[in-house]
C-alpha cells in the first residue's frame, strides 16, 4: 500500500487525533538545514508559543525530538541522578511507566497507588513524604490515559513544594485540552505530546523546567543517563548559542509551529470550554444507552473518555467494527481494564459535534445489532439536547 492509498478514518481514540489541514500544509513546506536562519526563527516561535500553551515564563521551554515518552523520559533522567529519591504517583498505566523510567535512571522509588479511576488527595501525597521521604522529586499525571482521571494539580504542588521536592507533571493528554497552569500551579518540570489536544502529528514532546528545576539540572554530578536528552546539551542548541546537537526533524516543527497557532488563535479558555462541551454531549449519550464511566464522576476527563464495554459485547470486535464499517477509531482499554472498556477521545480537532454525534450513531447501531438495545435514536438525542441546551 503506498500512501496516497490510505483510507481517512475519523480519529476518536487515544491519540493520535485529526489533524487540522493548516497543518498537514505546513509539513509540505521545503525541508531547510537545521542551523538556517529561517529554521532558527521557526523554533523561537515555537518556544514562545509553548510558554503562553503551559502558561509560563520558564527559559528551558522546547519541543523534545520524539513522541510524549520521550517528554517523560527527558524529564526524568535529567532531574534523577542515581541514588535520588522519587515518589511517583500511580492510578493508571502511566504512572507505571514513569516508575519504570525513573527506575531505569537509578531512582530509589516509593509509589503511592489509587484504585484505577480515582485521584489523589494532598493528604495522601504529604503522608506519603513523611513516612518514606523527603524525595527530591515527585511525579504525578494530571491526565492518565489508561483510566480517564483529571488529577487535581494545585493542592498537590503546595504539599510537594511544603516538602522541598520538585514536582513532575505528565500533561501529554491534557496540554491545550483543559487547563494546565505551570507557573500558577509552580510545577518544576511538565511534558506534554504532540498528537493529542494538539492536534498534530506524533514525533515532538513539548517540555518545560522551572528555575528551581535548571538549578537542580546544573547541580548534577553525574552526566545525564542519555545523551539524546541530555539538557545541558539540548537546551544550547535551542538557546542563543545555537550549538549542534542533534539534527531537529524539520518538516515536524513546521507543523507543531502551525499547530501552536491554531491553539492560541481559538484561545485557551474558549478551547477549553470547546472540549468540556463535546465531553458533556458524548456523556449524556453513552449513559442514554447504558455505558457507564470508569473514572470518579468528579474527576473526568474531557478529552479522553473511558467507559466500560456493555455485558454481552466482544469490545474488541466492535472496535473493528466501527473502524471497517463507520471508519471510526476508538481505544481499547489497558492494564486492568484490557478487554473490558473502550477510549474514545475527543481531543483538538477530534473535538467536534460531528465526531460526537457519529460515534454516537456507531454504537447504537452495533448494540442493537448485538441485541443490547432495542432501537437506535436514543443516545444521539441526549446529545443533542447537551448542545441545545
Amino acid at each position: 500500500m503506498r500512501a496516497g492509498e490510505i483510507t481517512p478514518r475519523m480519529l476518536m481514540g487515544p491519540g493520535p487525533s485529526d489533524v487540522h489541514p493548516r497543518v498537514l500544509a505546513a509539513m509540505s513546506q521545503p525541508t531547510i538545514g537545521h542551523l538556517d536562519p529561517q529554521f532558527l526563527a521557526v523554533i523561537n516561535d515555537i518556544r514562545d508559543m509553548l510558554q503562553q500553551v503551559f502558561q509560563t515564563k520558564n527559559e528551558l521551554t522546547l519541543a523534545v525530538s520524539g513522541t510524549g515518552s520521550a517528554g517523560m523520559e527527558t524529564c526524568v533522567v535529567n532531574l534523577i541522578e542515581p541514588g535520588d529519591k522519587m515518589l511517583v504517583c500511580i492510578n493508571g498505566v502511566f504512572g507505571q511507566r514513569m516508575r519504570d523510567v525513573a527506575e531505569r535512571a537509578g531512582a530509589e522509588v516509593t509509589a503511592v497507588e489509587r484504585p484505577w479511576g480515582e485521584v489523589f488527595t494532598a493528604d495522601e501525597i504529604s503522608s506519603a513524604i513523611r513516612d518514606s521521604g523527603p524525595f527530591k522529586v515527585v511525579g504525578i499525571v494530571q491526565a492518565e490515559t489508561s483510566t480517564g482521571a483529571a488529577q487535581p494539580i494545585a493542592p498537590i504542588s503546595e504539599a510537594v513544594h511544603q516538602s522541598g521536592a520538585l514536582l513532575l507533571v505528565d500533561t501529554v493528554t491534557s496540554l491545550a485540552g483543559m487547563e494546565v497552569d505551570v507557573d500558577g500551579w509552580q510545577i518544576d518540570a511538565c511534558y506534554s505530546g504532540t498528537q493529542k489536544c494538539l492536534s498534530c502529528p506524533p514525533g515532538l514532546a513539548p517540555v518545560t523546567f522551572s528555575p528551581a528545576a535548571v538549578k537542580a539540572i546544573d547541580a548534577r554530578k553525574a552526566k545525564v543517563q542519555s545523551w539524546y536528552l541530555d539538557m545541558t546539551m539540548v537546551r544550547a542548541y535551542w538557546g542563543s548559542e545555537r550549538l549542534y546537537h542533534h539534527t531537529a526533524p524539520i518538516n515536524m516543527n513546521y507543523a507543531l509551529h502551525e499547530a501552536l497557532r491554531i491553539v492560541l488563535e481559538e484561545g485557551l479558555e474558549a478551547r477549553w470550554q470547546r472540549h468540556a462541551l463535546h465531553h458533556r454531549a458524548l456523556k449524556a449519550g453513552l449513559e442514554a444507552i447504558g455505558i457507564r464511566y470508569l473514572a470518579d464522576p468528579d474527576h473526568q476527563l474531557p478529552m479522553l473518555n473511558a467507559v466500560s464495554a456493555p455485558e454481552g459485547v466482544d469490545e474488541a470486535e466492535a472496535r473493528k467494527r466501527l473502524l471497517n464499517d463507520f471508519g471510526i477509531e476508538i481505544g481499547a482499554g489497558l492494564g486492568q481494564f484490557k478487554g473490558k472498556a473502550w477510549r474514545i477521545g475527543l481531543m483538538g480537532e477530534s473535538a467536534a459535534e460531528r465526531h460526537v454525534t457519529s460515534v454516537l450513531k456507531a454504537l447504537e447501531t452495533v448494540l442493537v445489532e448485538k441485541g443490547i438495545l432495542e432501537e437506535t435514536g436514543k443516545a444521539v438525542a441526549a446529545a443533542k439536547e447537551v448542545y441545545e441546551s
